[in-house]
């Protein structure tokens, strides 16, 4: 996946996340996934992310996985 792609989704998270009102730990226990690394999506040097975590982060925020990947 090519960083700027991997940042958009990051920022996409985010932006879905903050309008919730939901932290990231509470996005994290939510979509079953470990804080850190939903900290490192949001980040500036986001990792691979595997379609399975996307999907999770998705259902966790209410949404579905391709919102996240067209803002």
């Amino acid at each position: 996946m090519k960083p700027d792609i991997k940042l958009k989704i990051g920022m996409r998270i985010k932006e879905l996340r903050d309008k919730r009102k939901m932290t990231q730990e509470e996005l994290a226990a939510s979509a079953e996934i470990d804080y850190k690394y939903l900290q490192k999506i949001e980040g500036k040097t986001p990792p691979n992310l595997k379609v399975e975590t996307i999907e999770k982060l998705a259902r966790a925020l209410g949404t579905s996985p391709d919102k996240l990947l067209i803002s």
